[in-house]
This record gives C-alpha cells, structure tokens and sequence, in this order.
C-alpha cells in the first residue's frame, strides 16, 4: 500500500516560497516522470541530471526536494503529470498547476485568496515586499496555523519577496521591485479542468461557483457564474438556477478525465 502524504494544508513554511514556483522544472520533471516507478526513484534520476539544466548540484537537490513536498504525482496530481507529457500548453498548465500546488501550500494559497484579491479589489495600484511583511506578522494572531521554524527579519522578507514573485510567475502581477496588477485572463481549458476538480471537492453547484479558490485567479463569485454561463449557452457544460438551488453538469465525471480528455 502507498503511504499516504502528510497534509501541510495548515503549515506556514519559508523553504518552498523562497525556492519559488518552480514551473518550468516542474513541467520538465513530470513530462520525463516514470509513472510505473516510486517517486523516490524518480527524484533521484532528477537529481542526477538531464531532466533539466541544473547550475549546481545542491540546486537540483532543492528542487527535488519543493517537488517532494508539493506533489503526490502517483495520486492526486496525477493530472499534471499527464498533460505535461502529452505536452499540455504552459498557458493552459500553469493555472492547473497553482490549483495543484496550492492544495497544501497554505502560505501561497493564503497569500493570494486573502492578501492579494482584497488589495485587487481594492484598486491598489502598488504592491511592494513591505506591503507583504506586514500581512506576514498577521499570520501570527491565527491560532489554527502551524509554524514551521522560526524566522529571522531576513526571512521574512525573503518570504513576502518569493511570494510577489510567485504570484508574478503565475501572470497575476507584473514588476520587479514595485509589482502592479495585470489583466489576467483563465484559459477557458484552465477553468474547466478547476470546475472539475472543485466538484469533486464541494459536491454543490452553488459552493463551486462562490469558491474562495477562485480569487487565486482574481475571479469574484460573480466573473465565475458569467463564465459558467456563457460555457452552458456554447454547449460546453450544463448550468441551471433556481432561486437558491443550482445545478451543474460537467463534460467529465472527475478532473482526471478531463485532463485526459483535454490531452487527447
């Protein structure tokens, strides 16, 4: 039996922030993993090299080790591994993949949903690594957060500095020293892959479309039911209302299909 993963969905850690999103490694790791064989072994040709180009020794050993902790590419994320290598578009990947990695990254995921969306919001023009130090000492006062490690002043700008860039990585933001919002478009591909997977962790139609997960993506509940609707009017989903009941019907039975479906 597979020995299941360890959940970090409540652990604040520094070391995967500030190694970054890592997207092209890991595209590159999942378009050459060997599904039929242990992750172990499969990090381990990573870290000897010609998966990807490598600066150092200890630079693969890092990255093997933000993919160990992230990925269960056996399980769960699965999807990903199979449309790297039926050599799925970056733009329609890279979504997936925050969606993916954010399952059990709280400091990304919190980050994006409950700092960055607000300031979108907001109509914040200027975003800088102070800005983020300061949302970072909030995370203190949570009381169901588990800290891994203490931090220096140091590491703490470290860790609001690999954040800006993370979300940066992804085309939220763009900048270098001063980040300022871009007009972020979700592929359509993207959208439908997260519908699939959101239903199969909500089970309700309504709770899918006013998912928090979306302000990943910097959707408001209202952008999303606009682009369910307009999936349902081209025949690509079926979406019904009614007062407070809601009904969606999707091309797949589960995300996983539909990734195959969308590799075909």
């Amino acid at each position: 039996m597979r020995k299941s993963r360890t959940s970090r969905a409540n652990v604040v850690s520094s070391f995967t922030v500030v190694k970054g999103s890592l997207i092209e490694e890991t595209y590159e790791a999942f378009k050459a993993w060997d599904l039929s064989a242990s992750r172990t072994e499969n990090l381990r040709r990573y870290q000897e090299g010609g998966v990807v180009a490598a600066s150092s020794q200890s630079w693969l050993h890092n990255t093997a080790k933000v993919l160990h902790r992230r990925f269960d590419p056996a399980g769960r994320d699965r999807p990903l591994v199979e449309l790297a290598q039926n050599g799925c578009e970056r733009d329609v990947w890279k979504p997936i993949l925050l969606y993916h990695m954010t399952r059990d990254e709280f400091l990304v995921c919190d980050f994006l949903v409950h700092w960055l969306y607000p300031r979108y919001v907001e109509g914040t023009y200027r975003l800088r690594t102070d800005d983020v130090i300061d949302y970072l000492r909030t995370l203190s006062k949570k009381k169901d957060v588990v800290w891994s490690g203490s931090w220096s002043e140091n590491t703490t700008s470290r860790v609001a500095s690999g954040l800006l860039r993370i979300a940066e990585d992804f085309g939220l933001l763009k900048g270098k020293m001063v980040r300022e919002f871009t007009s972020y478009h979700l592929p359509e591909e993207s959208f439908l892959y997260l519908l699939h997977a959101m239903v199969e962790k909500k089970q309700n139609a309504h709770r899918v479309v006013t998912s928090p997960d979306w302000r990943m993506y910097l959707l408001s509940a209202e952008d999303v039911e606009n682009e369910v609707l307009r999936l349902h009017q081209f025949h690509k989903l079926h979406y019904q209302v009614a007062g407070s009941l809601a009904q969606l019907d999707l091309p797949c039975a589960t995300s996983a299909d539909y990734a195959r479906e969308l590799a075909l």
